[in-house]
């Protein structure tokens, strides 16, 4: 750990007694960054959504302008307020809503996701007070972020399986709706898959059973748009669908915003107020607000105000072109590799890439890409890697490709790579029956990650560094299971 100028105290482990010297500070951040995953060299999928370097520094400087401004009192800082309402004046345009729409922005994907149950939720309260245990209908392939948002606000979250085109299956949605039912969802497209739902069924639905639909545009929301004008028409996915009452889209992804912008649009005012929380009998004065957030940054509101004008519509086409000609050259080649395929009909850059061979595990593949830089994203249901691709990665798919080929050809060629690193922890995890045992240990993870006094990354051994490890015992018996189903497939023939 490094010390500071008088020897005594250490960055990091308690507020230094003098101030440190700034270029210290500045040079020990560098020093830590250094560990992180290489984004700059388009290696990470998700996560990063870069445009340019030079949009990169244009949205710095525009955040810079508001770094200390705070959007929780738009009547102090009314440039915020105004800077925000034409966001979403732009957006409502965008995805055809137009005027007498509400909306807002939020801090990302997840809080626009729980405003809208929360939303939903006191307006149901509001409109249908009998309804004690509501409940909202989603395809199985929904953002996590309703989970959570049904944990939070006491609302029944029903996961309805997809398709075999992994997109909503709109029976299946129909068959689980009850008096309580509250919400209906569709996503555009799903994060997992990349694959969109068929939000006008879903809307015809809604409209005949008499319930909102809300549909989660945050991935998708800034690229969908710009298919047309590259001559892929999507089927409609937003306010022309007249059983769409809200949508969700993320700014800070497709959108090319600094990180800290997301915004949620209502077709009626009236359902937007329920998601405003007001108290007027406080001590400190009235107090209301329009998201969950008090203090709000206002760098990232001035941030995607500047990134929607500076790059206007040719520049997200010329972007989705990029991107589509990549995605369309890594599905060409993962089509090509024995053994693998595509899920679903990804609509714009995000490819969820699974196997029809059961030798070649996912899982032990995704650890042979990490070892040689990439960071992959990890699915199950079925075991599955992800792939969300930005510009930049159009000068990486043939090395990816050629690392994909030849991570199959080890896995195939070695079938107990699949019970080394951190693939038997992943495949554990996916496909252990007793979900609460998964779901104590994940929860066990994280609080130990955020507990005061358990060593961190650079304190830890490099075996304290996985706090996930198989115990030998089950990763002995995980062996050796596979082993006995490879035996009798091969006396069978298979």
């Amino acid at each position: 750990m490094t010390d500071t100028e008088n020897g005594q105290e250490r960055l990091g482990v308690e507020i230094p007694r003098r101030g440190v010297d700034r270029q210290t500070l500045l040079d020990r951040l560098r020093a830590l960054q250094a560990g992180d995953v290489r984004w700059r060299e388009h290696k990470v999928f998700g996560l990063v959504y870069k445009h340019s370097d030079a949009h990169t520094e244009f949205l710095k400087e525009a955040h810079g302008l508001y770094f200390s401004e705070n959007g929780l009192n738009p009547m102090a800082f009314k440039s915020l307020q105004q800077l925000e309402r034409e966001v979403v004046r732009m957006c409502a345009a965008l995805f055809h809503g137009g005027d007498g729409m509400a909306g807002c922005m939020t801090s990302g994907g997840t809080e626009s996701l729980l405003l809208t149950v929360l939303a939903y939720r006191n307006h149901a309260r509001r409109t249908r007070p009998w309804v004690r245990r509501p409940e909202i209908v989603v395809p199985e392939s929904v953002h996590t972020a309703f989970i959570k948002a049904g944990e939070c606000f006491g609302v029944r979250i029903v996961k309805t399986p997809c398709g075999q085109d992994y997109a909503a299956d709109v029976r299946e949605m129909e068959r689980r709706i009850t008096a309580r039912t509250i919400l209906l969802v569709g996503s555009a497209p799903c994060y997992p898959y990349g694959v969109l739902d068929p939000i006008a069924e879903l809307g015809d639905l809604a409209a005949r059973r008499g319930l909102p639909l809300h549909v989660d545009a945050c991935l998708g929301g800034f690229f969908l748009p710009w298919l047309g004008d590259l001559g892929r028409e999507t089927p409609p996915f937003d306010f022309r669908v007249p059983g769409v009452t809200s949508l969700s889209a993320d700014i800070h992804k497709y959108g090319y915003a600094a990180k800290g912008a997301s915004l949620l649009l209502y077709r009626s005012p009236a359902v937007f107020a329920d998601q405003v929380f007001a108290d007027v009998d406080w001590c400190g004065g009235a107090y209301g607000g329009a998201t969950l957030a008090g203090t709000r940054p206002g760098g990232p509101i001035a941030a995607a105000w500047a990134a929607l004008h500076a790059l206007g519509r040719e520049g997200y086409v010329e972007n989705a072109r990029t991107i589509l000609e990549a995605a369309g050259r890594l599905i060409e080649g993962v089509r090509a590799v024995p053994g693998l395929c595509v899920l679903g009909n990804p609509v714009i850059g995000v490819v969820a890439v699974g196997a029809t061979d059961p030798a070649v595990r996912m899982y032990a593949v995704a650890d042979l890409l990490e070892a040689r830089g990439w960071h992959i994203n990890r699915l199950q249901k079925p075991e599955s890697l992800q792939v969300i691709l930005n510009a930049g990665h159009a000068a990486v798919i043939d090395p990816l490709l050629a690392d994909l080929r030849e991570a199959v050809g080890h896995v195939r060629a070695h079938p107990d790579a699949a019970f080394e690193g951190s693939a038997p922890m992943y495949g554990l995890i996916a496909n252990m029956p007793l979900r609460r045992v998964v779901r104590k240990n994940l929860v066990a993870i994280f609080t130990k990650m955020h507990t005061v006094g358990e060593p961190g990354p650079e304190e830890a051994g490099e075996e304290e560094q996985d706090p996930v490890a198989v115990p030998p015992a089950v990763l002995w018996l995980m062996r050796t299971r596979a082993r006995i189903a490879r035996l009798f497939a091969a006396r069978r023939g298979d």
